[in-house]
């Protein structure tokens, strides 16, 4: 795998990389599909419930994206009731989702650009689950702004999925003890 395809694809599989989802029809124009994916030692609804969290914070580098406030690191009561149209991550806006299975989010920015993302979770088994972030992109029109932008989403968007696995694993076990 090439350094380009290990920034695009982040621990996703080819299957993952082929397959479209609801991120992809929202912006069918992409000019780039990037894709994230882990592990996580927690059951499904569990990841999908930390998903919910979105509403709240980013869960990636709070520092740079959440002005130094620390996303929250117990779940949130009422997160998971959500309706199409809502705010996520400050500038997304929930366009579907599929209760303990996807969340799709969707923007326009004249600094990002169109990006909708999807998150899924899918069962590996009853205790444990994957979590894939495919992000469908139309990049604003500057030299350099499709790799420039893959490589800062690369770097945030695995602190996201990596603070997710922590936090799921952490609330199984506690379960588990």
């Amino acid at each position: 795998m090439s350094v380009l395809d290990a920034v695009k694809g982040w621990g996703s599989t080819e299957d993952e990389r082929d397959r479209e989802r609801a991120c992809d029809e929202l912006v069918p124009d992409a000019k780039l599909i990037l894709l994230r994916a882990v592990d996580i030692d927690a059951p499904r609804a569990l990841v999908y419930r930390w998903l919910c969290q979105l509403r709240h914070a980013p869960y990636s580098y709070d520092l740079i994206d959440n002005f130094g406030r620390r996303s929250p690191q117990e779940l949130t009561p009422g997160a998971d009731q959500l309706e199409p149209g809502q705010r996520m991550v400050a500038i997304f806006k929930l366009a579907d989702f599929e209760p303990d299975r996807q969340l799709t989010l969707v923007s326009r920015s004249r600094m990002l650009g169109h990006v909708a993302l999807t998150y899924l979770v899918s069962d590996r088994d009853e205790d444990r689950s994957r979590l894939v972030l495919r992000v469908a992109w139309g990049p604003p029109r500057l030299p350099g702004a499709r790799r420039l932008l893959s490589v800062g989403d690369l770097v945030m968007a695995r602190r996201q999925l990596l603070n997710f696995k922590r936090l799921a694993e952490r609330d199984a076990n506690r379960v588990r003890v």
